[in-house]
């Protein structure tokens, strides 16, 4: 195989990990709080968490330091928004987790962030492999 493709399924690998923990493990109530307002601490924080791991994760591989601060920065900003969408919409439809429309809502913000880690490997793989 490939060092690049094998590189490239660790880093998938550790984005997956990484996106466990940020998203199901380490959410805090405040994280949880809120999720339709825009200017949200805990949303914040939450995008955040993301961007470190990612940028851990960007690391280990061996990325280049400004790359992996630069992906960290922009992962921080894109989760954010994504998770934003998804509250205002789950909001103002009043989904809750007894509708199909909430967990249709899920999926589609779970792709959204499985995307992401996408174009971040494709991106390590133009510029910083």
């Amino acid at each position: 195989m490939e060092p690049a493709l094998q590189t490239g399924l660790v880093l998938l690998t550790l984005l997956q990990v990484k996106h466990l923990f940020a998203d199901f493990f380490l959410q805090t109530p405040r994280m949880l709080a809120d999720r339709a307002v825009y200017l949200h601490f805990g949303r914040a924080e939450h995008a955040f968490l993301h961007g470190v791991l990612s940028f851990v994760a960007l690391v280990l591989v061996g990325a280049p330091l400004v790359f992996s601060v630069v992906i960290g920065l922009v992962e921080w900003v894109v989760h954010f928004h994504i998770d934003w969408i998804k509250g205002r919409y789950s909001e103002q439809a009043l989904h809750t987790p007894a509708d199909a429309s909430y967990w249709r809502a899920f999926g589609a913000d779970q792709l959204a962030h499985q995307l992401t880690y996408i174009v971040i490997i494709w991106c390590w793989g133009l510029y910083a492999f």
